[in-house]
């Protein structure tokens, strides 16, 4: 079959593909997790390392020590698709079956993704909205913020990652 773009065009990045590509590269993570209401956050370190996809996609392969003990290692995929005029994910983890799937907008330095996944509070049994939100800070940091929206309607701050470029 001869080479027919017509048929399978190759996608060009944008300017929301690019704003992307900030996050490749290697990073350290300390993160305050709550991990059971009116406890004190648990603390846990790793590291990650982002890679373009093409320039239309960066894939962020994380690992760490879980609270408590335990490695963990996960990924992160992020794009843009221009038909739907949002942005796109996914999220996967060694300690966990559920398979996050973003959606969201970028405000300035924030890109804000809107998900489901398992109610913790509910260890699990139902489903439940949250939000994670990536603030770019500067070329060698960012900060991720989780909320929850509980059963109650209210969203509960869950967790903050910081990350600073090494190396």
């Amino acid at each position: 079959m001869a080479n027919d773009e017509s048929v399978c065009p190759m996608a060009e990045p944008q300017a929301e593909h690019r704003w992307l590509e900030q996050m490749v590269g290697e990073w350290e993570s300390e993160a305050e997790c709550i991990m059971e209401p009116g406890q004190p956050p648990a603390i846990f370190k790793g590291k990650e390392t982002v890679r373009s996809l093409g320039g239309l996609w960066v894939l962020a392969e994380g690992s760490g020590e879980m609270p408590g003990g335990g490695a963990m290692t996960t990924l992160l995929t992020l794009g843009y698709d221009p038909a739907r005029q949002r942005y796109v994910g996914t999220f996967v983890g060694s300690m966990m079956t559920h398979l996050w799937v973003y959606e969201g907008m970028l405000e300035g330095r924030v890109l804000t993704l809107d998900t489901q996944g398992p109610d913790f509070s509910t260890g699990g049994k139902s489903m439940a909205r949250f939000t994670d939100a990536i603030e770019i800070i500067d070329r060698d940091n960012r900060v991720m913020t989780s909320r929850m929206q509980g059963q109650d309607g209210q969203w509960r701050h869950i967790m903050t990652a910081r990350y600073r470029r090494i190396g």
